[in-house]
């Protein structure tokens, strides 16, 4: 799994200073042209949740600022929670869910293992097992996936 510097995601510094003085993280900022609109995809965590009414909040205060850098008034955003098994797409969303579950993929045994994230960093996370705290590099994973033991 790659670990995606989060500032060099085109529109990141622009968007995410908004979204975390709102009280959110910003979990992924996709922003790409589609014919002659633009179509942004905003997921956002946050601690108690996030409902309609934190996405809708999210929405409004980013609206005008794509707006304004991407020069136009044709835009589609679409604002979202990271869902109850969010598939990772970049190793530094870790960092927006410290204390959740998560199944990971580890290329060293081939299966999947369980673990609460306790750190994470540029090259790896730590994550309670069972059997303790375990490291594992981002080099040895190979899928991620949010767990809703619901």
């Amino acid at each position: 799994m790659d670990y995606i510097e989060p500032e060099t995601i085109p529109y990141y510094k622009d968007c995410e200073p908004l979204i975390s003085g709102l009280g959110y993280q910003l979990v992924e900022l996709a922003v790409f042209k589609k014919k002659t609109s633009w179509q942004v995809r905003v997921v956002i965590s946050g601690a108690n949740g996030v409902g309609i009414a934190d996405c809708s909040k999210v929405h409004h205060a980013i609206l005008p600022r794509l707006q304004a850098i991407l020069a136009s008034q044709d835009m589609y955003v679409e604002v979202t929670s990271p869902g109850l098994e969010r598939v990772f797409k970049n190793a530094a969303e870790f960092s927006a869910f410290p204390g959740k579950m998560v199944k990971v993929w580890n290329t060293d045994i081939s299966d999947w293992m369980m673990g609460t994230i306790v750190s994470s960093g540029k090259d790896s996370v730590t994550l309670a097992t069972e059997s303790g705290e375990i490291t594992i590099p981002y080099s040895k994973i190979a899928k991620v996936k949010l767990y809703n033991r619901a």
